[in-house]
Parts: structure tokens; sequence; C-alpha cells
């Protein structure tokens, strides 16, 4: 029996290795040629700790105290030189993935569909390639997907769920942006090369609430993580915030409520800031953030919206005095460069 264990690297990289039943991540990594940092492979050392985000494992007992301390491994810390998955696992490596002699993975996709939505966003969708696997991905992360005809990438995040064959994005219309203008005239059935998966921001282990706040196509993270959540049968509680400038910039509703009755515990609500909207929430996410979805700071926080959105919610909940056990955000520029920055 194997385990894949995600290798998420500090420049936002992540690759993917299949461990052997009774075998270390360590030799794991070197077999499928990544060069995981090392001085000794014996547990003495320390070179090789990482932090483990998710998963189930065996430290053994055959490492020294200076090398790894009792607090550390309380924490999440491991040896990867000594660390034996029992389960899939998620380790965080504390260098870039250059620096570990790996890097990107690149693969085509042929799109297969794009509907638009008013003059607010394209839901795109590619199937891959014939003979070539589907990507594996931590649910929240993103690609970088090359633009036809340019020497350009524009970064989106994975709306599909990992493990998929088709694969969706939800990408906002940019007047005069590269990748709408490409996406207008774009014939079905062209070949696209993407690079990733990519970022930081994903979905942890679920052990507590979680609170979802989505500005935008910002969106699109959050709908792989809900697909991830209720296809595992999580029982968390579970509130989404989805923010946006205009009515018009409301989409994919529809599939949330679709959520509602799949994910128990699950809930949303969605805010318009236009003041001329008709909507029953106006304003911004912090006008409409509810006390009893921050659990007293019992709870796992996920952004992702522009920064000015990411900001206010950072200040928001300095004033509440609320800090919650975990707050993951990303932030992203829906620009013609498609900026994007994750913690």
């Amino acid at each position: 029996m194997s385990h894949r264990i995600a290798l998420s690297f500090e420049d936002g990289v992540t690759r993917f290795i299949e461990c052997r039943d009774s075998e270390t991540v360590l030799d794991a990594a070197y077999r499928q040629r990544i060069n995981l940092p090392m001085d000794c492979s014996d547990g003495v050392c320390g070179t090789c700790k990482c932090r483990a985000e998710q998963g189930s494992y065996d430290l053994g007992d055959d490492y020294i105290e200076d090398a790894l301390t009792e607090d550390e491994a309380a924490e999440g810390l491991v040896l990867t030189c000594q660390m034996v998955p029992s389960t899939d696992c998620v380790i965080a490596v504390p260098l870039p993935s250059t620096a570990c002699k790996t890097g990107t993975s690149q693969f085509d996709a042929t799109l297969v569909r794009i509907t638009p939505h008013q003059d607010a966003a394209l839901e795109v969708e590619f199937e891959v390639d014939e003979g070539a696997e589907a990507p594996v991905f931590l649910p929240g992360q993103y690609v970088n997907i090359a633009v036809p005809g340019s020497d350009q990438t524009r970064s989106y995040s994975f709306s599909s769920a990992p493990g998929a064959r088709r694969l969706s994005f939800l990408i906002k219309q940019v007047p005069g942006g590269l990748m709408t203008g490409y996406l207008t005239e774009a014939a079905i059935g062209q070949t696209l090369s993407l690079t990733g998966p990519l970022g930081s921001f994903y979905l942890r282990e679920v052990k507590r609430p979680l609170l979802l706040l989505a500005g935008g196509t910002g969106l699109a993270p959050f709908l792989s993580m809900l697909e991830v959540l209720a296809t595992q049968g999580s029982t968390q509680p579970v509130q989404l915030l989805y923010a946006v400038t205009r009515d018009e910039d409301l989409v994919l509703v529809e599939q949330l409520q679709a959520y509602a009755q799949r994910l128990p515990g699950f809930a949303f609500a969605t805010i318009v800031a236009a003041e001329a909207s008709m909507h029953a929430r106006k304003g911004f996410v912090t006008h409409h953030l509810p006390a009893d979805a921050l659990h007293g700071g019992e709870v796992d926080v996920y952004l992702c919206g522009p920064p000015p959105m990411v900001d206010a919610v950072r200040c928001h909940l300095g004033e509440l005095g609320v800090t919650p056990a975990s707050f993951h955000y990303e932030k992203f520029t829906p620009s013609t460069a498609g900026l994007k920055e994750v913690a």
C-alpha cells in the first residue's frame, strides 16, 4: 500500500510523491528525484525538519531530542528521515522548490466550454488530454495558464475538485485583459498549457468550524474546497460570505445552494457593495460578519479576494479582539497581470 504525499514548498510550488508502505518520506522523495534537505538521515542533525500539516504518521523513537524536541513534535514538526506515513499527508517544506532540485509540473488540457455570466465572469472548462493523468492538487490551489499567441501566463484557482479530468475555473472579465480577449474569440477544442499546482492557500485538515470569505471571482477556490468537504462528509460548521461589487457579479449561487443541501452545517450569505443595489445585504463583508461565525476565535478563516478586502478583514478582526485559530488568505488583482499573494 502506498500513500500520496504533497510537498508544499515555500515558493508556492507543490509536488506530489508516492510513499510506499514502511518507507520514510525522505527516502520516497529521493527515489522520485526530489532532494529534500538532509545531512545525516539518522534522526541526529535535524536538517530535514519540516511541518506535517495533514495526515497520520509514525516518527518512531530513533531520533534524538536535539534534532526534534517533544514540544516540536507535538506542534506537528517532523523529521522526514524518520517520518513513515500511514495516510496521505501534506508536508510544508521550509525551502524553495529549486533548492530541492525540483520545480513546477506542466500539462496540456483542451478547452471544452466557456460559459459567460453577463459581463462579470467566464466559467471556463478544460478536459485533460487523453493519456495524461488528471492533475492532483490541494483544494484552493491555482495554476498558471499560458495565453495562446503570447509569451504570458495568467493565474487562476481551480473551482473543480482535485483528481477530476474536467477542470473548471471562474475567470473575471477584464476589459482589455489579455486572457479575456483570448477567451472572447477562442475556439472550443484548442489546447492550452497549464503549469502547477501552485500556492499555499489550500484547505488544511478540518478540525474546527470554518469561515470562508470570498470576494468576486475569489469564490473559485471555495467551490473546490466545498466539493472536497461534501465528498468527505464533513460535519463541521462552515459559513461562507460571498461579497461582490454589483448584483451582476453574483455568479454560481445555484452551486452554493446545492452545497447547502449536500453539506451538513454549511450556510452562505451574499453581499453586494453597490449602493444602488436592492440586495438584502449591502455594504462590505465586514458589515455582515456574524459574531457566531467566529466561534470566539476557535475557527479557521480562509479569505480569497482583492487586497482591500483582505486588509479590511484583518483590521476588523483586530478591532474585535478575535484571533482565529488559523487565518489563510490569498490576495488577487483581477488585472492584466493576474497577480496572487498567499499566506
